[in-house]
């Protein structure tokens, strides 16, 4: 009988003794897990960062609608004729309406047209045709222009502007339109612009071009 005992209790023992054995695995087992399970979120959470800063970057440059500039392009005078008695002066030549599109998507504007002016008095003016500037280029426009100040008042600093030597004018054109990018989002702007030219009488030559 006491031996059935003892065999027993070594039974139990025994039993113990493996289950004691078996914990450190199960606990390992746990414990693998639960590293796995934070550098997952550790994962997840790298990739919503790198996401936000992604679309930060994205909002910020790509999808910021900048204003096109409207400038004109180098002039080539094909004729000048001053009169400071008279006063007289009358011109033609050649330039360029350039549209430069900064954006990550073509700017459509619709017609418009440039006017030229001595000292806020129109002089000339030329048609803009509705046109696209791609996206992040330029779009240039060949005009001729013929130039007359025979409308203006007698009242005018002409005379006394054409006997220095060097005729001042102005140029200004306003554009409307539309900037689209990823073909779903549009945006109006308005592009303006406001150039100084400077006409140098003896040479007839252009001596300065300034466009802001």
């Amino acid at each position: 009988m006491a031996e059935k005992i003892k065999q027993a209790l070594a039974s139990v023992k025994g039993v113990a003794t493996r289950k004691d054995e078996k914990l450190p695995t199960f606990q390992s087992e746990e414990e693998l897990k639960r590293q796995k399970r934070i550098k997952l979120f550790t994962y997840i959470g790298i990739f919503i960062v790198f996401q936000i800063i992604v679309m930060t970057v994205f909002g910020l440059t790509v999808m910021k609608v900048k204003t096109p500039k409207v400038r004109l392009g180098a002039i080539s005078v094909q004729e000048l004729t001053s009169v400071p008695a008279t006063p007289l002066f009358n011109t033609s030549f050649t330039t360029q309406i350039r549209v430069k599109n900064t954006n990550w998507g073509p700017y459509k504007f619709d017609a418009s047209i440039a006017t030229f002016m001595y000292q806020g008095l129109p002089v000339g003016q030329v048609a803009i045709p509705k046109s696209k500037a791609g996206m992040r280029s330029t779009k240039k426009i060949d005009v001729t222009m013929s130039l007359s100040t025979n409308g203006l008042p007698s009242s005018s600093n002409l005379s006394t502007e054409l006997n220095s030597g060097v005729l001042t004018l102005t140029s200004q054109a306003k554009l409307t339109g539309k900037v689209e990018l990823m073909l779903i989002m549009k945006k109006k702007k308005s592009a303006n612009m406001d150039c100084t030219i400077a006409f140098d009488l003896s040479t007839k030559t252009v001596k300065s071009l300034q466009c802001k």
